[in-house]
């Protein structure tokens, strides 16, 4: 499997990708909103899409679909829900669904509500997992709820199905935040040495050529995977001072994501 990411250098941050079958050169454009990058992407390496998948229904995901199907006749797919908000779907995808590619490539639907609640991130089928999450997971971060979503399901999708992926898997969201999101992490969580390191690493990296972490490192450095973290937890009750003397995993995911919509 072959992945080109795509950098738009827009004002949104966002990450479109090309997933490549290696034997065939067929590929899927993941949410490509930069239509005319995707597709100089696609003619430079011989490429040939042939179907569109768009993690969500918001419009920088799915600006793009109209000018890639006009150009390449792609197939269209999306969550099975997002139907009567995403023109134009030929295929409605379900938890588990597999996604086929040219000859040799798989993909996984994952059924991940929260940013929206007819959103689906991308589980390779690999020796080495990759994820392509759209906006449910970003690098040292999560997404925000603010447009048909809901946090309460953004963390059932963190705790049941992303925490238990393999600590390998690659991880590929749809915007650029990293640096952002870990001077949040650092802000509730200061004595965190693997997310300055990391900070320092990529501070002035270039998005043409990003950085890909992994689940692990995710656990390590993203504050929406430390709820346990007993700093993270006193840094809250600052925000909180109702916060209960133990409270559990879930009110510490909430009161995190209501305090990231503001930080």
């Amino acid at each position: 499997m072959i992945v080109e990411q795509i950098w738009t250098a827009n004002a949104y941050r966002n990450f479109n990708y090309l997933i490549v079958c290696p034997d065939t050169g067929d590929a899927m454009a993941v949410d490509p909103l930069d239509s005319e990058k995707c597709l100089a992407a696609a003619k430079e390496n011989g490429w040939n899409i042939t179907q569109i998948l768009n993690t969500h229904e918001h419009g920088d995901h799915t600006g793009g679909n109209r000018a890639m199907i006009a150009a390449t006749g792609a197939k269209l797919l999306a969550h099975a829900k997002a139907a009567q908000r995403i023109p134009g779907m030929d295929r409605g995808l379900g938890a588990g669904d597999v996604i086929k590619i040219g000859k040799s490539v798989e993909l996984e639907a994952l059924d991940t509500p929260g940013h929206t609640m007819s959103h689906v991130c991308l589980l390779s089928h690999t020796d080495t997992p990759a994820l392509f999450c759209g906006d449910t997971l970003f690098n040292a971060g999560a997404g925000n709820c603010h447009n048909g979503g809901h946090p309460n399901e953004l963390y059932q999708t963190f705790v049941d199905q992303l925490a238990k992926l393999p600590d390998t898997t690659q991880i590929y969201p749809g915007h650029d935040y990293i640096e952002n999101n870990l001077r949040f992490t650092l802000d509730r969580e200061p004595n965190n040495k693997k997310a300055e390191e990391m900070l320092e690493k990529i501070k002035d990296q270039d998005p043409d050529s990003a950085f890909v972490s992994t689940l692990a490192l995710e656990k390590d450095v993203n504050s929406f995977f430390r709820l346990h973290n007993l700093s993270i937890i006193a840094r809250l009750r600052e925000a909180f001072p109702d916060l209960p003397d133990e409270p559990d995993p879930k009110t510490v995911f909430l009161k995190l994501r209501e305090l990231r919509n503001s930080w």
